[in-house]
């Protein structure tokens, strides 16, 4: 089946198969490696993409339920060639370790950031529960998040 879509801010028109499932789409299809397999459940958000504006597990979403709708993936974080005020404050606050979990929990906060700039703690903490670290770097990941979105208030990006 032929589908189109947005994703990383291009239009995007390609055949599949009608039980592909999205993650597998962006990894062998789109080349998006970024976007990585954990459990293949739902349950680790290593897999997350943005989908209109909402944070989503790649790995329970079918390709065909994308039919035009838009997807940020990491790889759509950042933008002529500079990287987002979230993933510069992940790499300032030492937020990456073995880095697998990395681009899930970006594109979780950036989906909470999109909607709320000023989250608290708890907000930050809820919209990443999803997400598993398996070097648990939570504490630096939830400050990465509170720096970036302080960093996108003073700037009056929100």
């Amino acid at each position: 089946m032929v589908i189109s879509f947005k994703i990383n801010g291009r239009d995007c028109t390609v055949d599949v198969p009608p039980a592909m499932r999205l993650l597998d789409l962006l990894r062998d299809r789109l080349g998006l490696t970024g976007t990585k397999e954990g459990c293949g459940e739902g349950e680790c958000g290593a897999c997350t993409v943005i989908i209109d504006g909402d944070a989503v597990n790649s790995c329970l979403v079918l390709a065909s339920q994308v039919r035009g709708r838009e997807i940020t993936t990491v790889e759509g974080l950042a933008r002529d060639g500079e990287l987002d005020v979230l993933q510069k404050s992940f790499l300032d606050g030492g937020a990456v370790e073995c880095g697998f979990c990395t681009p899930g929990m970006l594109l979780s906060a950036k989906a909470l950031l999109m909607k709320n700039p000023a989250p608290a703690e708890e907000e930050i903490r809820a919209a990443l529960a999803g997400n598993m670290c398996r070097c648990a770097g939570y504490a630096k990941v939830v400050a990465a998040v509170r720096a970036a979105a302080s960093k996108v208030q003073c700037a009056g990006e929100g």
